[in-house]
Formats: C-alpha cells, structure tokens, sequence
C-alpha cells in the first residue's frame, strides 16, 4: 500500500502495562476519544503484540514483568521509528533520560492526566503520519542534504545554518519531495499541531527558507509554491 495516513483515521496505540487497574482505566479513556487501545501487561507479551500489528504509537512502563520497559524501548527501537512515550514514576530522572537516550520520543510521569498522555499521543503520531516504515536518518532532495539524527543541513556540501523550527519545516518536505502540502499540514507534520495564524507563520519560515537555499523568491527551483493550494519540495534543477 502506498500514500500516507489519513489524518481521519483512527489512532491505534499498544499500552504496555502491568498494573491492571491502570491499564483499563487508561484504555477506557482513550477509547472514548477514539483512540484504538491493545493492552499487553508484560514485557514480552508487549513485544510480541508490537511484531504482530502496527501501532500508531506504543506507551511503555519503565517498570514491567518478565521484561522491563527499557529493554522493550531499546528492541523497538533497533527496528521501527513507531513514537515510543515511557510511562515513568513521578521523580524518577534517571529512566526519562534513559528513555529518551534509548529512543523514546516523550515520557509522561505518574500518576498522570488522562487528558495530558491523550494531548501527547496525539502530538507524536500528528508528527509521525506520512511517513512510510522507519524514518530515514538522511534525506536527500538534488543538492540538499538533511541529517535528522545531527540536526543538520546542506546545500551542495555547504552546511545551512537553519533555525530547528526550519528544520523541521523543511524535513516535512523532504519526506513528500514533489508532493504539494498545505500550510496547515505543514505547521502539523513540523510542530504536532496547528497554532496561531497558520499563513503568516508558515510563508515567513518558507521566505525565510528559499533565502537560506538561494532561491529565487519570484522563480524558485527547489521550495515552489502552489498558488492557492501550499508548497511543494523539488529536486532542482540540474539535480
């Protein structure tokens, strides 16, 4: 199959915990907000649910039977980008930096607001759709080189210094290079979320961007505009 998500369908989300009581409770909340919830209430059943199925994100207690929720993040990890939230208790440090260290993309500590882990399910897979498979470290578009791992970029080997919001923003257009984008898909794929007077916003980072890349704002030949519709990323000329 080929194309991204749709940002209509359902959020379908592996919650990986062993305190029962937790666990349906959680599940019955986001349920009710139309988030598909599977719960597995140990390591290894978690792993093997995640290998079975695809999720759109995966919540992981730190704290788990058979297998603990650091492990599990690290074997996820070594072989799918899914966005990966710990479950840590209040207070613990050392296992957020751990998480984040082994790959997870947020944590949300205990006890939590239903409402909060919804608001951050919701932001990572927003940041996610679109994507096919795990997500390339380096991405290439003609002459443009983007490093995600390091942050970087470059323009015929010369590295841009690009704020992370420019980053971001033109990350999400690399991944759809020669698809166009609207700007409120934009300001969703860059930011999780669409705030603040979305034209404004992202025809300054985009002016801003074509300054950076050296293109022509009236005949652009990378960073291209569709009049009425968004943007679109392409390979250039002469690439």
């Amino acid at each position: 199959m080929t194309g991204s998500t749709a940002p209509q369908s359902p959020i379908q989300v592996l919650l990986i915990e062993d305190d029962a009581h937790l666990a349906r409770l959680t599940a019955e909340y986001l349920e009710r907000h139309g988030v598909r919830t599977c719960c597995a209430n140990d390591g290894e059943r978690g792993l093997a649910e995640a290998a079975r199925r695809t999720f759109d994100a995966i919540l992981i207690d730190v704290m788990l039977p058979r297998k603990d929720g650091l492990t599990v993040c690290r074997e996820l990890r070594a072989h799918s980008a899914v966005p990966i939230l710990m479950l840590t208790a209040r207070g613990e440090e050392a296992d957020r930096v751990m998480g984040l260290e082994l790959g997870a993309d947020d944590y949300v500590s205990k006890p939590f607001s239903s409402r909060e882990l919804l608001a951050r399910i919701t932001a990572q897979v927003r940041r996610s759709r679109g994507l096919l498979g795990p997500a390339r470290e380096v991405l290439r578009v003609g002459p443009l080189t983007l490093d995600r791992a390091g942050r970087r970029a470059s323009l015929n080997g010369q590295e841009l210094a690009l704020t992370q919001q420019e980053f971001s923003l033109l990350c999400a257009l690399a991944e759809r290079t020669g698809r166009v984008l609207s700007r409120e898909q934009l300001l969703e794929l860059a930011n999780g979320g669409v705030e603040g007077p979305v034209d404004r916003a992202i025809d300054v980072h985009v002016s801003r961007l074509r300054q950076k890349l050296g293109d022509d704002a009236r005949h652009p030949r990378l960073l291209k505009t569709v009049r009425g519709v968004g943007y679109v990323l392409e390979q250039g000329d002469g690439s």
